[in-house]
């Protein structure tokens, strides 16, 4: 089910009326799903059925992309204004603490949530955060282009390279390490979904400046990365684990840096596995991963 919810956020210029679209499927604790910059909550869609077995799933467009308005004039679409918002959405909905889980972008808001406690637990794939500053120029780089070519390419040459392998690769190839698996119909809607972002040039900038540095102690961590990943590469998973002692690192196989599409059911698992209370050696036998 989607749906469109209007509410009242905190920010640090007062509170501001707040958008926000989202899809929610499923039964059982609450598990919300935030995706990384430029894209919308489709980017779940390979995994949301899986997940709605045993959760309650809450796929979320982030302020100022897909179909979510940007946040109000004056509100900057940084880490504590974005982090704030999706609290009070939370809030909205009646959801104390749930689990959430997150790619890139969505990754380091997911492990924000879980450093002010506001969740259960906290699955991060690839997470945003982790760079050094030669990495972060490098995937910034890589961004802007890829915003740049989702701009410039005319709807019906977007929707003639969607019919084909070779043209869904030459579209996706930078964030999916097999991108023919993905449909001519989300490949469409994906780069409409770049081109069209509201939010993206601002929350770029305010990325200039994030590097994730703390410790996310009284929850189980998941940090997940695609050994294929081409954008944050698979080498900042391995950073991530020495700024987070306590959280579990595993590789996806095969994956790269949107990995719910190269491998829906491996991801599925690594996220229910994630938000199940368990203790590190019990996750470390259930999961089939390798550690990186």
């Amino acid at each position: 089910m989607s749906a469109t919810l209007s509410f009242t956020a905190p920010t640090a210029h007062g509170p501001r009326r707040i958008t926000l679209s989202y899809a929610r499927a499923g039964a059982g604790e609450p598990l919300l799903l935030l995706h990384g910059i430029g894209h919308h909550r489709q980017a779940w869609d390979p995994v949301v059925d899986i997940l709605a077995t045993e959760r309650d799933v809450i796929a979320l467009d982030l302020p100022g992309f897909g179909q979510s308005s940007a946040l109000p004039e004056g509100i900057p679409h940084d880490l504590p204004s974005t982090t704030a918002v999706l609290a009070a959405f939370c809030a909205e909905l009646g959801i104390d603490r749930p689990h959430v889980a997150g790619n890139s972008l969505g990754g380091l808001l997911s492990l924000e949530l879980g450093r002010q406690g506001l969740v259960r637990s906290v699955t991060a794939l690839s997470p945003a955060g982790f760079w050094s500053q030669a990495e972060r120029r490098y995937a910034f780089g890589v961004l802007m282009g890829m915003r740049r070519t989702a701009r410039s390419l005319p709807l019906p040459l977007v929707e003639r390279l969607s019919r084909t392998a070779a043209g869904r690769t030459a579209l996706t190839s930078t964030i999916y390490a097999r991108p023919a698996r993905r449909s001519p119909d989300a490949v469409v809607a994906e780069t409409l979904a770049l081109a069209h972002a509201e939010g993206f040039d601002e929350t770029l900038r305010a990325g200039r400046s994030v590097l994730f540095g703390d410790d996310v102690p009284g929850i189980p961590v998941t940090l997940a990365w695609g050994d294929r990943d081409r954008l944050l590469l698979p080498r900042q998973g391995v950073r991530a684990k020495r700024t987070l002692p306590r959280a579990r690192l595993v590789r996806l196989r095969g994956c790269g840096h949107v990995p719910m599409n190269d491998d829906p059911a491996l991801v599925a698992r690594v996220l229910l596995d994630g938000s199940r209370a368990q203790s590190a050696k019990a996750l470390s036998t259930s999961l089939s991963t390798v550690a990186l």
